[in-house]
Order: structure tokens, then C-alpha cells, then sequence
């Protein structure tokens, strides 16, 4: 044995690059898609994409949520500076 194989010889699955829980679509992978979002909702669409294939799926999901929710915190502030914006000039 030598290198990154494992107890039994062989190559361990990928945990870095192209782990399993982030392909689940063919020809698609995760970061593929989530690059494509802001910070909050690429992590959100993150947890979401891999929480079938996790242990607990219910963790993912509140993961997600909680990305959401700070996004949403977020736009809403954005909002209230602009209107302050506005009202001030």
C-alpha cells in the first residue's frame, strides 16, 4: 500500500473533488450550478442538492433554511437603506 490507496488497496471514494452527495444529477454537478448564486443561496441550493444523501436530511434542510432566511434579512436591508436613500435626498 502506498500513496491514497486505502486498508484494502484501493482508491477510497472522492471526498474533495466530486464527492458523490453533489452528483446526483448525470452530467451535472453541484458547484457547477451554485456558482451561478450569491454566497447565502449557493449554500442554500448546496445543502438542498445533497441533503437526500447525507445522514439526516432534516439538518441539511435547516442548513439551507437558515441560509435563506439570512438572505432574505439581507435583501430586506438593502431595501430599507434604499428607501432611506431616497428620502433623505
Amino acid at each position: 500500500m502506498c500513496g491514497d490507496h486505502g486498508v484494502d488497496g484501493h482508491l477510497p471514494k472522492e471526498k474533495v473533488n466530486h464527492p458523490d452527495h453533489y452528483n446526483q444529477v448525470t452530467g451535472i454537478e453541484c458547484i457547477d450550478v451554485v456558482e451561478n448564486f450569491g454566497f447565502n443561496l449557493g449554500n442554500a441550493m448546496k445543502y438542498i442538492w445533497r441533503s437526500d444523501h447525507k445522514d439526516d436530511p432534516v439538518e441539511d434542510l435547516n442548513k439551507a433554511a437558515w441560509y435563506i432566511q439570512r438572505e432574505i434579512v439581507l435583501i430586506q436591508r438593502r431595501r430599507r437603506a434604499a428607501i432611506n436613500q431616497e428620502t433623505a435626498a
